[in-house]
């Protein structure tokens, strides 16, 4: 069991394969089976440098409440074979307490799974299958694993004939293969299991955090998307397409990563709300466009799934380091949207409210996810409607005196569809006065630029800038983004639960900041621990530069590809216990 001290009851997997193994087929699988049983669950992926094929792991935590993150270790790990492993043991902490189940084909154990001091046990997965038609060793380890955790077999052999049918296996064939893996698991040492139900209180939801961005962005209005492939976000451009058309919609493939924001921002001048999504490396390039985007006051959103950096750094695997360029990589003084989302459900409300902002406000928004959320394969309640969609300032009978860049009292002025009679003006990327017309004028400039701020600066964004948990709560703060939210609540859940007094701030809104907010959400806090996936601290030197924070402040900065775990925050937190 894994052994967080707080709600949920968990169980944390893990199955592990060479290319054409199936263990993230089997994962899946085993994930659709856990939610039918009334389980929450979640699954991340970790595979080699190649990006597609090879070897694969399938990292699965599943649980009787919500799960958004993974735990401190793993209780079972059963091994396909051993072929590479070592290329992603770090990923996989097991101690005394684990068990490893490996194929007794697999051969000799790694060193370093060996080293963890795991229970050892094989299983004759592949002699198992042989003996089924259709039978599949990876089918079979997943009885195994059913057997283990409490996981009933009737279940697990309706998703897993539901799953292969589509694959021309039988249903009898699968689950004939699931009970010989469940009998075969009857003798080895005992796990303890969830427990189960197949009532559920409300409707649950399957889905990945690229989905629910897509999925936010089409609730919010967007009906153009232009793209090009790049990983981890290209699942999410996959899911968009055949989805668009049957919302008005349409999605076009563009030569690089600038066409496509060139071409989302032409869609949005026109009066269609857009979007494209990338990772860094095509973030990096769209940075002069999004200047355009600025300057023409053209709304547009760009979701960045964030990976390994730099450069093509280690586009697998999950970091937060494009913080830095997202909040301060255009040139000149261009203020912007930058939001992030904090789990896989959140990445639906995230970027549903990223299009309505950027629509309300006339400006580019910028959402980072990142591989970890992006990927992330979960089990979660259905979310609950926003209600935001796109709703632009749009003036349909232009007056006489009519400027596409009047200074208003909230800095947003009308915009037109391009054609409209009595409404000429430059949309370009040089400065202009409140016509549109172009100008090097110094009073014109210093105009827009407070036009321009002041907009983003002076809007309520309400109670969703951050997620705060414990407010008030405590001297000490713990002060996260994006997808280390999930082990800093763990972490906060569990040093309450040992009596220190800790709240959580979460911040989902990056840009512009939120000062006063900050100091409330700070009120009483004396010490400080910013928690955050990157090598050079980028977001505790972001909090510094915007927010008055308390003189004692400690870092807990990682960068990838090891995520930071519950008892790392933990561990960080007990200094001050």
């Amino acid at each position: 069991m894994d052994q967080a001290v707080t709600a949920p009851e968990t169980l944390s997997l893990a199955l592990t394969g060479s290319g054409g193994a199936g263990a993230m087929t089997a994962g899946t699988l085993f994930l659709e089976a856990a939610g039918r049983a009334g389980w929450y669950g979640l699954m991340t992926r970790s595979v080699g440098p190649q990006i597609r094929g090879g070897e694969a792991a399938a990292m699965l935590r599943l649980g009787t409440g919500p799960v958004d993150g993974h735990g401190d270790r793993f209780d079972v790990l059963v091994a396909l074979d051993w072929r590479n492993v070592d290329r992603f043991a770090a990923e996989i902490p097991l101690d005394r307490h684990s068990l490893v189940i490996a194929d007794t084909g697999a051969g000799a154990m790694p060193e370093a799974i060996a080293a963890s001091g795991a229970r050892t046990a094989t299983l004759p997965f592949a002699e198992l299958a042989k003996a089924i038609k259709g039978g599949r060793p990876n089918i079979v380890a997943l009885g195994a694993m059913a057997r283990l955790v409490g996981l009933p077999e009737p279940i697990l052999a309706a998703a897993a004939a539901a799953t292969l049918g589509r694959r021309g296996i039988a249903a009898e064939d699968a689950a004939a293969a699931v009970a010989a893996g469940f009998a075969a698991a009857a003798a080895l040492p005992h796990t303890p299991g969830l427990t189960t139900t197949t009532h559920r209180d409300a409707e649950r939801w399957k889905l990945t955090g690229n989905q629910a961005a897509g999925l936010g962005c089409l609730n919010a209005g967007v009906r153009f998307v232009a793209v090009y492939p790049i990983t981890p976000a290209t699942d999410m451009l996959e899911w968009l397409a055949p989805r668009l058309p049957e919302v008005g919609g349409q999605l076009v493939q563009a030569e690089d990563e600038i066409a496509a924001v060139n071409m989302i921002i032409g869609a949005a001048y026109a009066g269609t709300p857009a979007m494209t999504a990338t990772s860094g490396p095509g973030l990096a390039l769209m940075t002069e466009s999004l200047g355009l985007a600025v300057a023409a006051e053209v709304p547009i959103v760009v979701i960045d799934v964030m990976r390994g950096g730099p450069s093509t750094g280690i586009p697998t695997k999950s970091e937060q380091s494009d913080l830095n360029i997202a909040l301060y990589g255009l040139h000149g003084d261009a203020p912007h949207l930058v939001l992030g989302a904090l789990s896989v459900g959140d990445c639906l409300f995230t970027a549903q409210w990223a299009v309505h902002l950027a629509e309300a406000l006339q400006a580019p928004a910028i959402v980072l996810t990142d591989q970890f959320v992006g990927q992330a394969v979960a089990v979660i309640d259905r979310p609950e409607p926003s209600g935001l969609h796109a709703e632009r300032r749009v003036a349909t009978r232009p007056a006489p005196d009519w400027q596409r860049y009047a200074v208003t009292a909230d800095g947003v002025s009308e915009m037109v569809l391009p054609g409209a009679p009595g409404a000429l003006y430059t949309a370009d990327g040089l400065e202009h006065d409140p016509r549109g017309t172009p100008s090097s004028r110094a009073d014109h400039h210093l105009q827009q630029l407070d036009k321009r701020l002041d907009k983003l600066v002076g809007h309520d964004y309400g109670p969703a800038w951050a997620e705060i948990d414990g407010a008030g709560e405590g001297d000490i703060a713990v002060v996260t983004w994006g997808s280390t939210s999930a082990p800093v609540r763990e972490a906060v859940a569990r040093a309450r639960a040992g009596g220190l007094g800790v709240r959580m701030i979460a911040l989902r809104l990056l840009a512009p900041p939120r000062p006063a907010q900050m100091a409330a959400a700070l009120a009483g806090v004396r010490r400080v621990l910013v928690v955050e996936q990157s090598h050079g601290a980028q977001f505790l030197d972001y909090l510094r530069a915007h927010y008055a924070l308390p003189a004692e402040v400690r870092s807990l900065a990682r960068p990838g590809p090891l995520p930071i775990r519950p008892a790392d925050v933990h561990d960080a937190l007990t200094v001050w216990s």
